[in-house]
């Protein structure tokens, strides 16, 4: 665990922390602060359009299951257990930090979805594929460094995708109702697998019935713990900012908090929130049929808002103000049994049981959503997708189906293994599975910002061609009308 925490440290600390806020800031500056200045555009077309009727493109997701699949892995246990344990390691500040990375990990969201469906391609079956194994290859011409990208990225699925999520789904149930922890993990396991048989339609069917669902059950609960102490929420803010600032003087000096911390924890758990850097969830938007690259980007702005911005202020605001949080003795209690107490301060039973069935959901679709992207990987790393030939000895088909008896085994051993030691191997293996992505967005970004112009201009044209449209019929009523009145005139002067 020393070990494996070095490491990370190692790697996070400053290095890997500031290509992630640098990138952010790239696409943030190169876009105009679209995030910001752009709000109207990107919640038109995302939250804007959830009631509209759409096409269902033959050989991929509708933008909205892509979506829904997507956030059923970013919205894992990092929005509950997460945010406590950047609040206990960094102190308030964490949040601070949590939040300015979400703000420009909007914009880098919103480049690894336009790239992956710029450069997605149609597999051997028919279905669309992308994601930055696909544009590290095609677009920066790398195969070797999309080769890297996936080696890294199938134990960031076994470690972050699925040993967390189940261990958090064992200690939870094992604290609401007793049930043991094996047993828990075996039926999770069995529950992944018949999901997992099913594929990407089957996972993205499920995702897209459990994310409304939880995200409802979730903000809702915790919406209400802040409304019922909303005479704190100033104070709360006011801790999140002078903790960002300095630690030890908001803290009295008695946490051992520094600004360090709070920015390693706050940055390393908002991006396991939202995954914006990573590239994982680029690979469920990259199976979108779409009418345009940037308007699945769109849905990678809309994604980090909803999965931090919403969620994860809800859970960091719940805990600050309920009273169940201690800052003299931040370790009493943390993970997602701190976030459990918070709504249980409010809302009884029913906010523990709503804490922990949203845990509960939570974690299990992340795990779905993880499984799918380990095996985009293994499949383009060992069925021809990187443009050589086929392993006559590791087929795709035979190495997938060894990948999920592995999957379903992390299953069962994230059950009953130590999550502290865990989370260690999640940052690190975040770590390296980030920097070939992070420096591809780095290198594309001309792309990106180049399609993102070209999508924003045709929406301009657009409106000013329905305006004129719609001038131009109302040009004949506006002249029967004033001849009608000048006729009138002359009638009456006669």
């Amino acid at each position: 665990m020393d070990f494996l925490s070095q490491v990370a440290d190692t790697l996070w600390n400053p290095w890997l922390l500031g290509l992630f806020l640098v990138t952010g800031l790239v696409y943030s500056i190169g876009s105009g602060w679209f995030q910001i200045f752009g709000f109207r555009i990107w919640w038109r077309a995302t939250a804007g359009s959830l009631f509209r009727r759409r096409e269902k493109g033959g050989g991929g997701l509708s933008p909205l299951q892509a979506l829904a699949t997507a956030l059923a892995s970013t919205m894992g246990t990092g929005s509950i257990a997460g945010v406590a344990a950047a609040l206990t390691l960094g102190g308030p500040g964490a949040v601070f930090w949590m939040w300015v990375s979400a703000l420009l990990g909007m914009m880098t969201s919103c480049g690894e979805k336009l790239l992956a469906v710029k450069y997605q391609r149609a597999g051997p079956d028919g279905s669309l594929r992308g994601g930055p194994m696909y544009y590290i290859r095609d677009g920066l011409g790398s195969a070797a460094l999309a080769a890297c990208f996936c080696l890294a990225c199938i134990p960031a699925t076994l470690a972050g995708g699925n040993l967390v999520q189940s261990s958090s789904i064992a200690s939870s149930l094992e604290a609401a109702w007793g049930l043991p922890r094996l047993s828990v993990g075996l039926a999770t396991a069995l529950l992944t697998g018949l999901v997992m048989l099913g594929g990407l339609r089957r996972i993205a069917a499920v995702s897209s019935t459990l994310v409304p669902a939880m995200a409802l059950l979730y903000l809702g609960s915790g919406t209400a713990v802040v409304l019922a102490n909303w005479g704190k929420v100033p104070r709360a803010l006011g801790l999140i900012l002078s903790c960002a600032l300095s630690p030890a003087a908001a803290a009295g000096g008695g946490a051992g908090w520094t600004v360090s911390a709070a920015l390693r924890y706050g940055v390393a758990r908002g991006v396991f929130t939202n995954e914006a850097g990573l590239g994982t969830s680029a690979m469920a938007h990259g199976a979108a049929q779409t009418d345009h690259p940037a308007r699945q980007g769109m849905w990678g702005v809309f994604e980090v808002f909803l999965s931090t911005v919403a969620v994860c202020t809800v859970t960091a605001l719940a805990i600050l103000v309920s009273g169940v949080w201690d800052i003299t003795n931040p370790g009493a209690l943390t993970g997602a049994p701190l976030t459990a107490a918070a709504f249980g301060s409010v809302l009884g039973r029913f906010g523990e049981g709503a804490a922990a069935l949203s845990l509960l959901l939570f974690a299990f679709s992340s795990i779905l959503g993880w499984s799918y992207y380990g095996e985009q990987c293994i499949t383009f790393l060992f069925s021809g997708q990187r443009g050589g030939k086929r392993s006559p000895v590791f087929s795709g088909k035979c190495l997938v189906f060894l990948y999920r008896a592995v999957f379903l085994g992390c299953a069962v051993l994230g059950a009953v293994w130590s999550p502290g030691t865990i989370w260690q191997l999640v940052d690190l293996c975040n770590a390296l599975m980030a920097l070939p992505n992070l420096l591809a967005l780095l290198f594309l970004a001309p792309q990106a910002f180049s399609v993102l112009r070209q999508w924003q201009k045709s929406n301009s044209e657009k409106i000013i061609g329905k305006n004129l449209l719609t001038a131009r019929r109302n040009v004949p009523i506006i002249g029967e009308e004033t001849a009608l009145k000048h006729i009138n005139k002359r009638s009456d002067t006669l």
